[in-house]
């Protein structure tokens, strides 16, 4: 039996429901979505996760909407971040933010849920969303590199407990960083633009590297240019395919070794859109 995650940023939950998100959510219905950029008050993502879980009943994925289990974390600078989860899967534990950081900028950012799959395993589902960071702005830079290195303590703490028979992981969001040419349309032209910096690409090569993860999507879709999973929204970025892939799934290896599909689920026309992200569906046979 397989199952499904989904990772999607929505650019604000609440644009991205006047814009038709319930019926992608009804459409597809993964077994898990992480999501990032929630950007809202909890009184009104509260009504918006409960619209999920209607649709989720609707298409039979779940018998009521209150098995569709929910994660947020509200951030608490206002309009900023925020990440949720939904699982149509039990979740046995959660686990809020990272150790270390306790300024308002570094919340909202990081959630994990331990979810026990129809055959019984419990795997760590980690919903991300990494500072984007920007030049020109030297403190943004900061609060990007610090919530990255706090990321590489729990990501290796992760990678021990899966190599040691514990619980395999996943890491699923925009992580705000094109890893290599392949990931960006013009990759020369943004060697000095946040999000392709060398710096931050080195902490990808980590992750890949000493720390054992699985880039999941480009181990299934090879070394090809993209697909990319975000795009611009000045110009015709969206209709040249100008994108970067900035959207992750990064899983421990006897995790990723059960990937067998991938989706990117670009919309057809850029006025079907939801978010500047498209969405990204793994399939895991565990």
């Amino acid at each position: 039996m397989t199952i499904s995650i989904t990772t999607s940023n929505v650019n604000g939950i609440r644009a991205a429901k006047r814009k038709g998100i319930e019926t992608w959510a009804g459409r597809n219905t993964p077994d898990i979505w992480c999501m990032q950029e929630v950007r809202a008050p909890q009184n009104e993502i509260d009504p918006i996760f409960d619209e999920f879980g209607f649709e989720y009943s609707t298409a039979g994925k779940i018998a009521d909407q209150s098995e569709l289990d929910r994660l947020n974390e509200v951030c608490r600078v206002k309009g900023r971040a925020g990440v949720g989860l939904l699982a149509a899967l039990p979740v046995v534990d959660k686990r809020y933010g990272l150790a270390g950081l306790d300024e308002d900028v570094d919340s909202g950012r990081w959630i994990e849920a331990d979810v026990k799959t129809p055959q019984g395993y419990v795997i760590t589902v980690v919903s991300v969303y990494v500072h984007a960071g920007n030049t020109d702005d030297p403190l943004k830079m900061k609060q990007k590199y610090r919530f990255l290195d706090a990321m590489l303590v729990r990501m290796g703490q992760l990678r021990d407990e899966a190599a040691h028979g514990g619980r395999q992981a996943v890491l699923c969001g925009d992580f705000n960083i094109a890893h290599t040419p392949l990931d960006i349309k013009n990759a020369k032209a943004n060697e000095t633009h946040a999000g392709f910096l060398p710096q931050e690409r080195a902490y990808v090569d980590k992750w890949l590297g000493e720390l054992e993860f699985v880039d999941v999507m480009r181990s299934l879709a090879g070394d090809i240019q993209g697909p990319y999973t975000w795009w611009s929204q000045r110009g015709r970025a969206f209709d040249n395919n100008v994108g970067w892939r900035i959207d992750y799934q990064f899983a421990t290896p006897e995790l990723a070794e059960s990937a067998c599909g991938f989706v990117i689920d670009k919309a057809p026309t850029y006025d079907k859109r939801w978010s500047d992200h498209a969405p990204l569906t793994i399939t895991y046979d565990i």
